[in-house]
């Protein structure tokens, strides 16, 4: 296991035997909207691989924290529910959000309510583009092959500030962004070790430090003082909004990229749009010292507008699964899962966001069905 960030990717690349048993405890937190649709059928995928191979089993526990918990109990995660979490190798989540629950309770309720006292402060998502699929920039040559890092545990969503003077019309609502030594220098260190173990070996740090003249150009500082120890790591600087710009006119000049915590949310939105759809995007939460579990989640959120239509896409719950696997030591496995996913898009049965005319249940059966063909 690793014992400092700047070894996090060692983890992430290649198989570790920290579990002897080959035996994974998963929890499942469906949640919100399209969440239960799209982790039913991760679940389902991950059943027929593990059923296929029989070199691991995973056993899942279902936690019915999310908003109708919320509505019911006034609190999304029951007394000790984050504590409880730590005897599982690793967190499936769906999404969190319902019409009826203003956004900033449900999110600072569950997801976050996770995220920040688990210090799961990398959050990693890969983007790329699936033979077959529809993508949307016209001036690609090749497909889109980025790895997204995102601070995840300070900055701009640190959860500083407060408001005052309630309806008067000098109210005030402050927002605090919040930059740590210690947390950006253990974000750079994953984010370079990162890049180090892709191809490439090219890092674009996104910045603002222009206008943003205290936690930003610290975060410009460490960059340039991280960087020292990565001779063989490529590395340039970017402004957030020229970024935008260079990903859709030149996404071939980005392999690893890495920013804050509200600006990487955005960039990697705009990522997963340009390769195809936000319904194929994964991420993972990770906690690079494996003090806790990492959180695994689709990038798409609750969708209520077409929840229970059974035309979510189920690609990046099961990209996000692969991801797990991944993370618990099964590389090969995630390996065997995302070649039948490829394969099954390649053959266009995609669901509509992707240009294609399938629903949930029938993509997942295909990438089923395929497992077992090609095991």
């Amino acid at each position: 296991m690793p014992s400092s960030p700047s070894s996090a990717h060692i983890t992430w690349y290649r198989l570790n035997m920290t579990n002897k048993s080959k035996n994974y405890q998963i929890a499942c937190i469906p949640a919100d909207g399209i969440g239960p649709e799209v982790i039913s059928a991760a679940v389902d995928v991950l059943k027929v691989l593990t059923d296929t191979l029989k070199t691991f089993s995973l056993e899942f526990t279902d936690l019915t924290w999310g908003s109708d918990h919320y509505k019911k109990h006034g609190r999304y995660i029951p007394e000790g529910g984050v504590e409880s979490l730590k005897q599982y190798d690793a967190i499936l989540f769906g999404s969190v959000g319902a019409p009826d629950v203003p956004d900033h309770i449900s999110l600072w309720g569950l997801l976050l309510a996770m995220r920040g006292p688990m210090q799961l402060y990398a959050n990693v998502r890969p983007v790329r583009s699936f033979p077959g699929t529809r993508a949307y920039l016209t001036s690609m040559t090749k497909p889109i092959d980025w790895m997204i890092v995102r601070e995840n545990s300070e900055g701009e969503y640190a959860g500083q500030g407060g408001r005052s003077h309630l309806r008067q019309p000098w109210e005030t609502a402050t927002e605090v962004a919040i930059f740590t030594r210690v947390g950006i220098e253990r974000i750079m260190k994953f984010a370079f070790e990162m890049a180090r173990s892709r191809p490439a070996k090219l890092l674009t740090v996104v910045t603002k430090s222009n206008s943003m003249r205290n936690g930003m150009v610290l975060w410009d500082e460490i960059a340039a003082e991280v960087s020292k120890d990565f001779p063989d790591v490529i590395w340039d600087k970017m402004l957030v909004d020229a970024m935008t710009v260079r990903m859709v006119t030149n996404p071939h000049s980005l392999d690893t990229v890495l920013g804050t915590n509200l600006h990487m949310d955005i960039i990697s939105d705009l990522a997963a749009a340009l390769a195809g759809s936000i319904g194929i995007a994964p991420s993972s939460n990770l906690d690079p010292t494996r003090k806790n579990p990492s959180i695994f989640e689709p990038v798409h959120g609750s969708a209520f507008d077409i929840t229970g239509k059974g035309v979510a896409n189920p690609v990046a719950a099961i990209w996000s699964a692969a991801e797990l696997l991944k993370w618990i030591g099964e590389a090969e496995a995630a390996d065997i899962l995302m070649a039948s996913v490829e394969r099954v898009c390649s053959k266009g049965v995609v669901t509509a966001d992707l240009g294609g005319q399938y629903n949930t249940k029938e993509v997942t059966a295909a990438i089923c069905e395929d497992i077992k063909e090609n095991k």
